[in-house]
């Protein structure tokens, strides 16, 4: 197993930060290589990614969601990962938000890939474009405040 850590500070309120990374359906428009996302029930997404020409699909299931706090997955078959993304507020209109993931990478390319640190760069980016994202329209797009479960790293 991979693990990688990052985080970005956005320039809006923990809960506009929160509730915007619960608008799974809207990643694809952050995170390079989702092609797209659905939404299949409160607790589980299905997702589409094409990375380096290899296309995917699999499912995710929320094992721990708080509001304004933290939101923990785990993939539900192959490729294996699981992950924690938290949201610390360091200001009225400031946010910390913090990923934590943990991934197997299959095949020969994607650990050729794992050894250069293609995924942490590339997540490294997608944090980027979220504080963009969020940023530029100041506001979510929604939000779902639902309570989850506990956290299967932890």
């Amino acid at each position: 197993m991979s693990t990688i850590e990052e985080s970005v500070d956005v320039a809006v309120p923990v809960r506009t930060a929160y509730n915007q990374w619960t608008q799974f359906e809207e990643f694809p428009r952050f995170m390079e290589g989702v092609d797209q996302i659905k939404q299949v029930s409160d607790t589980r997404t299905h997702w589409a990614t094409s990375i380096a020409g290899v296309k995917r699909e699999f499912e995710a299931e929320i094992v721990e969601q708080h509001p304004d706090e933290r939101i923990s997955w785990t993939s539900t078959e192959e490729p294996r990962q699981a992950g924690v993304v938290t949201f610390h507020r360091i200001g009225p209109d400031q946010t910390r938000v913090m990923l934590q993931m943990e991934y197997e990478p299959e095949g020969l390319a994607e650990k050729a890939g794992d050894k250069l640190s293609l995924v942490k760069h590339r997540i490294k980016g997608d944090l980027r474009r979220f504080k963009q994202y969020i940023e530029s329209r100041g506001t979510e797009s929604g939000g779902w405040r639902g309570d989850v479960g506990q956290d299967p790293l932890h």
